[in-house]
Order: C-alpha cells, then sequence, then structure tokens
C-alpha cells in the first residue's frame, strides 16, 4: 500500500513538470524576461526655441527585464543621429526602470520633426516622433526719423530695417507688418493707425504728421516664427506752425509813363494774426522788376513797412515791364508774393516849348487829424500866359512824408478843375507832411507845392 501511494506521487510530480516547463522557462533558460524599453517620451513636445534662449529637452525611456544600460538616438528629417547614453534614474519595482537624458536645444536645432529612439540590450528599439519650432529673433537697425526739426502739422518720415537671428545670423527679414508709434513729452507711447510691410531687404518707411514734439519708434508684433521687437527711438521737435502773410494793394503807377518821369511802387504786408490780417510792421520788402524783353526778375528796391505794413519806392522809368514785391518771411511767419503790375514807359517826343506853372495855396485839414480818418486838402493849379496866371484843369498827384522820414511816398491821383481849384481826401494814420505834386504835359512844365504839416492824434482831449 506505502509502495503505492509513493509511485502515485511520484507520477503526479512528473505530470506537473511536464504542464508548468514551457510557461514559466524564459530565453537562456535564466526564467527572466529580457531587458527591453517599453515606452518612450518627449519634453517638452514640441520644442520652442524663442530667440538665443536655451530650451533643455528631456528624453525619457521606461525599461523592463532588469535593464542595465539605455541608448539613445535622436534624428531629425533630414541629418545625422546624435547617440546619448540615458541614465537611470528611477526603479520602478518588478526589473522595471526610468531612464532620462537632457540635452539642451537652441536655434542651431532646426525647426523640423524629429526622431527619438531608444534601445535595452538586444530588443527592438523604441520611437516617438517630436517637432522642434525656431521662433527667431528680431531686432530693427538704422532707424531715424526726420527731419529732426518740423513746422506744426508738417510731415516727417521714420524708416529703417527689420532684421532676424535665424539659423545662419542676422539677415533682412522681409514682408513682415511694421507699425509706428509715438510718445510725447512726458507722455506714454500710442500706436498710430496702419502699417507698412518690409521690403525684400528689410526696409521700411512711415510718413506721418507731427503735430507734438517727441519720440517716434517701430514696432513689429512677431510671427510664428519670429519674436517681436521694439525699435530704438528718435526724437522730432515741432515747431509751432507758420503764420500767413500777404501782400495787399499793390501797384505801380502811373501807367503809362514817360521815360526818366518817376515810378511810385506800393503795397501793404499784412499778418494773419488772433484777431485777423494786421499791417506786419518793421518787416523787409524787396521790389522786383522784370523788363517785357527779359526772362529773370532782378530786385531794385527794399523798402521796411511801417506800423501799418505799408512799403513803398519811388523809381526812375527806364522800360516797360512787370512790377511786384516779396516778403521773405521771418521766424514763425511764411514769406509772400504780390499780384504783378505791368507799366508801359513811353520815348518823349522832343520837348516842345512849355510854359511854367504853379500850385499855390495848399492846405491840408483838419489839424490835428484823427487817427484813421479823413483830410480834406485844397489848392489851386495855375499857369502863365501871356497875360499873367489862371487856372489849369489837369492831374495833379498827392504825395506824403511820414515825421522824421526822408521818401515821399505816393498817396493817389486827382484833378484840378478847369478853374485850377484843386480838392481831394485821404485817410491819415501818421503826423508828417503832405503836397500836391503837378507833372506837367506838353504844354506846361511841372511843379511841387509847398507842404503842409498834419499833427495825427488817436483822441481829442
Amino acid at each position: 500500500m506505502v509502495k503505492r501511494i509513493r509511485v502515485a506521487v511520484v507520477a503526479a510530480l512528473g505530470v506537473a513538470t511536464l504542464v508548468a516547463g514551457p510557461v514559466t522557462t524564459a530565453s537562456a533558460g535564466t526564467g527572466k524576461a529580457d531587458p527591453a524599453v517599453s515606452d518612450v517620451a518627449v519634453s517638452p513636445s514640441p520644442v520652442e526655441v524663442k530667440g538665443a534662449e536655451t530650451v533643455k529637452v528631456t528624453f525619457t525611456a521606461e525599461t523592463g527585464g532588469d535593464a542595465s544600460a539605455v541608448t539613445g538616438w535622436i534624428k531629425p528629417e533630414l541629418g545625422a543621429e546624435t547617440e546619448f547614453k540615458l541614465t537611470r534614474s528611477d526603479d520602478l519595482g518588478s526589473g522595471k526602470a526610468r531612464w532620462k537624458y537632457t540635452k539642451d536645444f537652441n536655434r542651431q536645432f532646426a525647426p523640423v520633426k524629429w526622431t527619438f529612439r531608444a534601445v535595452a540590450g538586444n530588443s527592438a528599439a523604441k520611437s516617438v516622433e517630436f517637432t522642434v519650432k525656431q521662433v527667431f529673433e528680431t531686432d530693427f537697425d538704422d532707424i531715424a526719423a526726420t527731419p529732426a526739426v518740423v513746422r506744426e502739422g508738417g510731415l516727417i518720415t521714420l524708416g529703417g530695417v527689420l532684421r532676424q537671428n535665424g539659423t545662419t545670423g542676422w539677415a533682412p527679414l522681409p514682408n513682415a507688418r511694421v507699425h509706428l508709434a509715438f510718445r510725447p513729452l512726458g507722455g506714454s507711447y500710442d500706436r498710430l493707425p496702419g502699417s507698412v510691410e518690409t521690403n525684400g531687404q528689410g526696409r521700411f518707411w512711415f510718413k506721418a504728421k507731427a503735430t507734438r514734439t517727441g519720440h517716434w519708434r517701430a514696432e513689429y508684433d512677431g510671427s510664428p516664427t519670429s519674436l517681436g521687437a521694439r525699435s530704438e527711438t528718435d526724437r522730432v521737435d515741432v515747431k509751432a506752425a507758420l503764420r500767413q502773410s500777404r501782400i495787399v494793394d499793390f501797384g505801380a503807377r502811373p501807367d503809362p509813363v514817360d521815360r526818366g518821369d518817376r515810378i511810385s511802387v506800393r503795397g501793404r504786408l499784412l499778418l494773419d494774426t488772433q484777431y485777423g490780417w494786421e499791417g506786419y510792421r518793421d518787416r523787409k520788402v524787396v521790389i522786383l522788376f522784370r523788363a517785357d524783353d527779359a526772362y529773370r526778375w532782378t530786385a531794385v528796391a527794399t523798402d521796411w513797412t511801417d506800423g501799418h505794413g505799408r512799403f513803398g519806392a519811388d523809381l526812375t522809368a527806364t522800360r516797360s515791364g512787370d512790377w511786384r514785391a516779396e516778403f521773405a518771411g521771418a521766424e514763425g511767419v511764411e514769406g509772400a508774393g504780390s499780384a504783378t503790375g505791368h507799366v508801359t514807359v513811353l520815348t518823349p517826343g522832343p520837348a516842345p516849348e512849355r510854359a511854367d506853372s504853379r500850385i499855390v495855396r495848399f492846405n491840408a485839414s483838419p489839424e490835428p487829424g484823427r487817427y484813421g480818418r479823413y483830410l480834406t486838402f485844397t489848392g489851386s493849379l495855375q499857369v502863365r500866359d501871356g497875360h499873367g496866371w489862371e487856372g489849369y484843369g489837369a492831374k495833379v498827384r498827392l504825395y506824403f512824408k511820414p515825421k522824421g522820414s526822408h521818401k515821399w511816398q505816393y498817396v493817389k491821383t486827382t484833378r484840378a478843375a478847369d478853374s485850377g481849384r484843386i480838392l481831394t481826401k485821404a485817410k491819415t494814420y501818421r503826423s508828417g507832411y503832405w503836397r500836391f505834386v503837378f507833372k506837367g504835359d506838353h504844354d506846361f512844365y511841372g511843379d511841387t507845392g509847398a507842404s503842409d504839416h498834419v499833427k495825427v492824434v488817436r483822441h481829442r482831449r
């Protein structure tokens, strides 16, 4: 009975060995699984390199079968593999472990798809793809705002070059959208509406209206492959806008005139003020002449305006031609030119025998005169005949010489009645001397009458 039981046990054990043998026996008869990589990972993924910074990328592999070493490779889509050894970092139990390798990625790494693969022992490699994105740094060069000084409301130009520091170094960045920003003194930057695109050489130009003194700069917002940038600033000083001036009441008289006679050129310079157009005093005005057969204007006289902006000159008539006046402008004031006036100069024939003339009983009233009011001028033009003096009807000119001046200024032309009586009026603004002048004609010589002084006051006491 005992012997039969022992045979049965031995038989049972034999059956058990035959069933369990194929399940528990590992390769090479060790009873353990071969070392192998079960999983791989890349962190961060994707790898984004911004500008000149360096990104630390960790390559991870998990293994089983008590792996003693893990080898890894990284490779871009086009390019050679880079091999490295991973370091065991964590024991996960049951023969499993985690392995790591850290590598610095910078702008030298191509922005393409890469592959990371790892292998342990003689097992098959495990791989994963990851993407490298390069966001290159950008910067502005040659920033300049011109002109450095501009009148209020005038245009300035801001220009420069946008560059990108790519895999091959700094190079112009074409077709990039650039914005313009302005900061007034003591203020903050404000972006102006609109933008421009850089050309093939990365260059750009803005035009903008300058209203205040301040700093100008260019701004680039960046793109998926390039970082934004702000340029250096350039200052533009804004001066007050030019005020306007103009020349009115300009004329050259008489027309026509005999060669050798005097031409009176007169006008008035006005300035646009907050109160309207007013006389612009103490400003130099140039009188210009261009003969009928000439192409160029020639400066023939200058005069300084009086308190009401009036100016003028008396010149000898030599040739027919055009007359005009110019004011070159002053600080904060734009220059002006007058309308053109033409005078025909006649060549007189042989001087006829002429008799004398005279102007008598000249008087200017009232005295004193009121500022801006009319004065009345009277007198008599007489000519000599065989029996004495008699009245004569002809054109007579009124002249004025301000007190303290040495120049007589033409005012107007009137006509003496056939009786010789002269009567006319003119407004007065300054104290000074008045007189009538008869230029003469074919029958009688001319004459300059005596002068009469009138003091001008702004109000009566």
